[in-house]
């Protein structure tokens, strides 16, 4: 048996999952500047997937990558809801 998918699966699963509030967060604390912080985690990920030589953690560091960028276009949409009014307002926003 290879467990293989269902281990790559599940870290995938839970590292969407982590990225979720980590956004909302960035995005109140911080504010849209925090697309750097992501772009920043994402190129570090992206070189430390290319560097592992375990398939498995390499797999799991490029899908850290990945969420990373993703989390870029995440911020600029949280801030729409921000302004929607969806989620409140923090101190990473200037008045």
């Amino acid at each position: 048996m290879n467990f293989i998918g269902l281990l790559v699966g599940l870290s995938t699963f839970l590292i969407i999952g982590l990225f979720h509030p980590l956004v909302i967060k960035a995005e109140y604390y911080i504010g849209i500047r925090s697309w750097i912080l992501f772009a920043l985690a994402g190129v570090f990920f992206g070189v430390a997937s290319i560097m592992v030589s375990h398939l498995i953690w390499s797999t799991i560091l490029g899908v850290v990558a990945f969420s990373s960028f993703w989390s870029i276009l995440e911020v600029i949409h949280q801030r729409e809801r921000v302004r929607k009014g969806w989620f409140p307002e923090g101190p990473g926003h200037k008045k």
